[in-house]
């Protein structure tokens, strides 16, 4: 009979600790954690934890699955990792002949070489492939990113167009009702014609989520070519007449109100935006720019 209590309690211990096991551990996962304060993306925080470059509490860690909390002391490269930076948001305009990347495997120039050198690391939200131009997007906050680039935040990207020839209000109804392109759906697209100029045509284009090359395969499919094309606003966000490689920081304020964060979350609110003006990258040398 007492063995039997034994049992029984044991299996009770036993149940307890299979609860406690299955609850959710404190704080953040580690990549989500040096994503905030800065180190790299998330999927660059795997692989240098893969790596064997972090460790946290002095113990090297090989496997990304682990929560961290203020009081966890964690290390990268031999560096401790300060803690994040209140979210930030810049506005950028990418020149075309740059790409969006940080690291180019055909060793083409990019746009966060391209940076003023006291910029902190930043992550671009979304992508404007090599020959586009115009607004991005930077931020210095993974979460930021994430929650701009969903589809689901309705925010409409707008772009001014330039094609080679002339298309038909016909055709355009194409693009406004959603086309699908070797398989792949485009949503609707809002499309009103600008003007023709010469052997061209201006266009403004407007959608909520930017596939791939979106822009220029759909116009594609309707049987022009795209030969300039120009992102002037991403959701409340406005190129306006920001100049060819500056940069300009959004006020704390603005931050704010479009993401719904709070006072804490953005520390001081600067009263001006800040602006940093280079010149303009020109990655090929004698090539005369669209115009």
């Amino acid at each position: 009979m007492q063995r039997a209590r034994y049992l029984w309690q044991g299996r009770i211990k036993g149940a307890m600790a299979s609860d406690m096991s299955n609850e959710p551990s404190p704080g953040d996962r580690i990549a989500k954690v040096l994503s905030r304060a800065g180190i790299a993306s998330r999927r660059d925080a795997e692989r240098m934890i893969s790596e064997g470059r972090v460790s946290v509490n002095g113990k090297v860690i090989t496997s990304p699955a682990l929560n961290v909390t203020e009081s966890d002391r964690i290390v990268v490269d031999g560096k401790a990792v300060r803690a994040p930076e209140p979210p930030r948001i810049w506005l950028y305009h990418k020149p075309a002949g740059l790409v969006t990347t940080e690291r180019d495997e055909k060793d083409r120039p990019t746009v966060f070489a391209s940076l003023p050198e006291d910029m902190p690391r930043v992550m671009s939200v979304g992508r404007l492939d090599l020959n586009s131009e115009g607004l991005l997007l930077l931020t210095n906050d993974g979460g930021v990113k994430r929650r701009l680039e969903l589809p689901s935040t309705g925010w409409l990207r707008r772009y001014r167009v330039r094609i080679n020839g002339s298309v038909s209000e016909a055709r355009l109804d194409q693009l406004r009702a959603g086309i699908t392109v070797d398989g792949l759906r485009y949503q609707p697209m809002i499309v009103t014609f600008d003007r023709q100029q010469g052997a061209n045509a201006w266009l403004t284009v407007s959608l909520r989520e930017g596939k791939n090359r979106e822009i220029r395969r759909a116009m594609e499919a309707i049987g022009v070519t795209v030969n300039r094309l120009i992102r002037v606003s991403y959701g409340p966000f406005q190129l306006g007449n920001l100049e060819q490689g500056a940069v300009e920081e959004v006020k704390g304020r603005v931050v704010r109100d479009q993401l719904g964060l709070m006072d804490k979350d953005l520390g001081k609110d600067d009263s001006k935006p800040t602006r940093v003006r280079r010149p303009v990258n020109r990655p090929v040398a004698g090539k005369k720019r669209p115009g």
